[in-house]
């Protein structure tokens, strides 16, 4: 008898540990509207539809953003929770209506609790690479 109450303890402290790493939404609110720059507004991606940067920009993405951003750009990554802003699903029409210079600016220079990329991605075929596959989750 004493073991099954400890088998249906240990159980319970289990599922709940389970229950506890997946990321329920939460209720945070956005951070105010983007300020972009002009020169970013109209600012052309010279590496649009270029297939071959894919796996670059998979690479970055995973590195740099998906521990935040989560596996599919859903705002579900395991650093989120901790986050005082909640942010906005990647793929969007919210975000994807953005143009690649405005996502450029957003996604590398960065502003409060979204950090400033530009010495961690150095060089811009790279940047525009992380850009392409941001697109790719519309």
């Amino acid at each position: 008898m004493k073991k099954t109450y400890l088998t249906i303890l240990v159980s319970a402290i289990a599922m709940a540990f389970i229950l506890m790493s997946f990321n329920f939404p939460q209720d945070k609110p956005y951070g105010p509207e983007w300020e972009i720059p002009a020169k970013y507004e109209n600012m052309e991606n010279p590496h649009k539809g270029d297939k071959s940067l894919k796996n670059v920009g998979r690479g970055l993405y995973m590195k740099h953003c998906r521990s935040c951003h989560g596996n599919k750009g859903e705002g579900d990554g395991p650093k989120s929770r901790m986050l005082k802003t909640a942010m906005r699903d990647l793929g969007s029409e919210e975000v994807q209506s953005h143009t690649d210079g405005e996502i450029y600016y957003m996604s590398i220079m960065g502003r409060d609790e979204m950090p400033n990329y530009e010495s961690k991605i150095e060089y811009e075929e790279d940047r525009w690479a992380l850009i392409n596959y941001i697109r790719s989750f519309k």
